[in-house]
C-alpha cells in the first residue's frame, strides 16, 4: 500500500468519525428547541404564584390524596399527584439560587412555606374527621423513605427543569414528574401523624418529603449551571464558593439517613429471601409438613429468628441440629432456629392451619363450580336411561319406530347458559302412521319429571 493510500484511508476514517461525533452531538443538544431565559423565567415565575385558583386546587388536592390513602386506592393517590401545583415553588427556589436572583427565591420559599402549611392543616383535618384511622399499606409506603427516593427526586427535578426550558412546555414531564417523586403524599402522611398522634408517621414522611422537596431543587440548580443563564447578581468567588457549598452540605445531610435505611432495607429483603430458600430446601420431609414460618430480622446486632411451625411426623433432636447446621450456608449464620411441632409443649397456631386448609377448600369449589358450569353447556344427556325410552314408547304410541334424545341448551347474548330443554326425536314404523306427539309429550314431561320437553317427528 502507497503512502498515498495511508493517507486517503486516514481521511476517510477521520471523515466518519468526525460525522459520528456531529451526530451524537445533535441528538444530545439541548440548544435546539431550547426557549429564551427570559421565556422561562416568566414561566417560572407564574408556577411559583401560591393565591387564588392555585390555592384551591392544593386544598382539593390534598384531600383526595387523603383520601386515595385512607382507601388505599393508588388511582386516586396519583390523580390528586396530577393536579397538585406543588412543583413550582420548588424549581422555583432551584432556579433562583442558580441565576442569583434573590427577589424570585424569597417569592418561591415563601409560597413554598404557604404550601407546607396549607397542605399540612388540610390532610390533618381530613384525617380527624375521617372514620377510617388504620395505616393502610400506601400510607406506610411513605414513612421509610430510602437512596431510591433521592435518585427518583434529582432525575425527576432535571427532567421537570428541562421541560421548563423548551419552547414547546407541555404538562406531560411536569405531571410525570409530580407522580413519580410523589411529593403531595408524604405531606399527607404526616397529616395523619398528626392526627392520630403517630410520631413515626410524621417524621417518616417529612424526611421524605424533604428528600424530594431539596433534591428537585438541587437538580434545577445544576441544571441552571449547566444551560449557562445569565446571572441576576453578580458574586463574588469566595460568596459563589460558598453557596456551592452550603447546598452540597445540605445534600449530604439529607442523603445520609436515607443511606443507612437502604442498607437495612437491602440486608432484611435478603435476610427473607435467604430464609425462604433455606425452609424450601431445608424442611422436606415424607411425613411432616411446614405448616408456616415467621421471620424475624434485628437491625440492631442482635440474633434474628426463624420460628418453624410443622404439623405430622415429629423430627428428631438430631434432624433439627442437622437443619440448624445447614443454616450457614444459606447466610443464616446469626440467626436462631426455633422448631414448633405436636410432640413438645410448644403452641402450634392452630387457628392458622385451619385458615389455610379452607382456604384450599374454597378455591377447590370454585374450581369445581366453574367445572361444572362449563360441563353443562357441552355433557349430553347422561341422567337420562334413552335405551329404556326406547323400549317403552312403543307402549305408548305403537306407531313409533325409532326414538333419539339429545339436550338443547339456549344462550343469552352475553354467552351464558340460560335454559335447557330435553329434545325427543320419533321416527315412524312407516310413512304412512301417525303418531300422537301430545301424548308422548305428556307421558315424558311424568317420565323425566320436567316440563322442559319437545317431541320432533321425522320423517
Amino acid at each position: 500500500m502507497t503512502q498515498e493510500e495511508k493517507e486517503h484511508k486516514k481521511r476517510v476514517r477521520r471523515t466518519l468519525i468526525g460525522r459520528f461525533a456531529r451526530n451524537v452531538r445533535e441528538r444530545f443538544d439541548l440548544l435546539e428547541d431550547s426557549a429564551s431565559q427570559e421565556e422561562v423565567e416568566a414561566s417560572v415565575y407564574k408556577s411559583v404564584e401560591f393565591k387564588g385558583t392555585n390555592l384551591w386546587v392544593l386544598i382539593c388536592a390534598t384531600f383526595i390524596a387523603s383520601l386515595g390513602l385512607n382507601v388505599n386506592s393508588t388511582a386516586v393517590i396519583i390523580g390528586a399527584m396530577l393536579i397538585s401545583p406543588l412543583m413550582g415553588p420548588i424549581i422555583g427556589v432551584g432556579m433562583s439560587l442558580g441565576i442569583n436572583d434573590f427577589q424570585l427565591l424569597k417569592k418561591s420559599l415563601r409560597n413554598f412555606m404557604w404550601m407546607f402549611a396549607v397542605s399540612i392543616i388540610t390532610s390533618s383535618i381530613f384525617f380527624v374527621i375521617s372514620p377510617y384511622s388504620n395505616a393502610q399499606s400506601e400510607l406506610l409506603a411513605r414513612t421509610s423513605p430510602t437512596t431510591y427516593d433521592v435518585l427518583i427526586a434529582f432525575f425527576g427535578g432535571i427532567a421537570g427543569m428541562l421541560a421548563q426550558t423548551r419552547r414547546d412546555r407541555t404538562g406531560t414531564v411536569i405531571s410525570g414528574v409530580a407522580i413519580a417523586t410523589a411529593i403531595m403524599p408524604p405531606l399527607c402522611t404526616a397529616g395523619f401523624g398528626i392526627a392520630n398522634g403517630e410520631i413515626r408517621f410524621i417524621f417518616g414522611a417529612l424526611y421524605l418529603f424533604m428528600i424530594n422537596a431539596v433534591f428537585i431543587a438541587l437538580a434545577s440548580y445544576i441544571m441552571v449551571l449547566f444551560l449557562k443563564y445569565e446571572k441576576k447578581t453578580m458574586l463574588d468567588e469566595a460568596k459563589s464558593k460558598r453557596m456551592n457549598q452550603y447546598m452540597m452540605l445540605l445534600a449530604l445531610i439529607i442523603i445520609v439517613p436515607s443511606l443507612v435505611m437502604t442498607v437495612g432495607i437491602i440486608r432484611r429483603t435478603q435476610f427473607e429471601t435467604n430464609v425462604d430458600k433455606y425452609i424450601d430446601n431445608v424442611f422436606r420431609f415424607k411425613s411432616t409438613m411446614v405448616v408456616d414460618y415467621e421471620k424475624y430480622y434485628h437491625y440492631d446486632g442482635k440474633k434474628s429468628s426463624i420460628e418453624v411451625n410443622l404439623v405430622g411426623e415429629p423430627l428428631s433432636r438430631n434432624m433439627i441440629e442437622n437443619a440448624t447446621a445447614q443454616m450457614v450456608f444459606y447466610g443464616l449464620e446469626n440467626t436462631e432456629l426455633v422448631v414448633r411441632q405436636a410432640d413438645n409443649n410448644d403452641r402450634i397456631d392452630f387457628s392458622t392451619i385451619q385458615r389455610s386448609f379452607e382456604e384450599i377448600v374454597n378455591e377447590k369449589n370454585k374450581t369445581i363450580e366453574k367445572l361444572e358450569t362449563r360441563l353443562a353447556t357441552v355433557q349430553t344427556v347422561d341422567t337420562i336411561a334413552v335405551s329404556d325410552l326406547a323400549r317403552e314408547i312403543p307402549l305408548i304410541d305403537a306407531n313409533v319406530g325409532a326414538v333419539a334424545v339429545s339436550k338443547h341448551i339456549s344462550y343469552t347474548t352475553n354467552g351464558q347458559p340460560s335454559d335447557t330443554t330435553i329434545v325427543v326425536s320419533v321416527t315412524g314404523k312407516s310413512k304412512d302412521v301417525v303418531i300422537d306427539n301430545s301424548k308422548i309429550r305428556d307421558w315424558l314431561r311424568i317420565r323425566l319429571k320436567t316440563d322442559k320437553i319437545e317431541v320432533i317427528e321425522r320423517q
